[in-house]
């Protein structure tokens, strides 16, 4: 019997104040830590709009490691990269383990969308599979 796509989803809310508190008691350790050079670039393109681009994209970069199904040591916070393309749409990059546990997976591409309101932003990223791995009924 062969294997059917599955979609696999992967999403994240975040208070866009609690990068701020990070940022302040880390400075920028935590941005260094977290987000690639890219990211940081670009959100801090535009102060009064970083705090909340940061946060969707550590949303983004969560919601990558639910969809991954990784623990917080699995793969580096790097290594999960949301790239601004010339449209203003945003996508996924995926670099060292991520890139190889994606490809191991089975995944295609990832489907990312991004929002940040007020207090909050918000990520979801899907993707299809070909390998049921754990989520084969027994």
């Amino acid at each position: 019997m062969t294997a059917r796509p599955r979609l696999r989803v992967g999403t994240d809310l975040v208070r866009v104040e609690q990068v701020g508190e990070s940022m302040q008691l880390h400075g920028e350790r935590f941005l260094r830590r977290i987000f690639t050079d890219g990211e940081v670039a670009y959100a801090m393109s535009s102060p009064p709009q970083a705090l909340p681009r940061l946060a969707a994209r550590f949303a983004a970069k969560e919601a990558v490691r639910k969809l991954l199904r990784v623990d917080r040591h699995g793969v580096g916070w790097r290594e999960v990269e949301v790239r601004r393309l010339a449209s203003g749409a945003c996508d996924i990059v995926l670099h060292g383990a991520a890139a190889a546990l994606a490809l191991a997976c089975g995944f295609g591409d990832i489907a990312l969308s991004m929002s940040h309101e007020g207090d909050y932003a918000t990520a979801v990223v899907v993707t299809w599979t070909e390998n049921v791995g754990d989520d084969e009924a027994t």
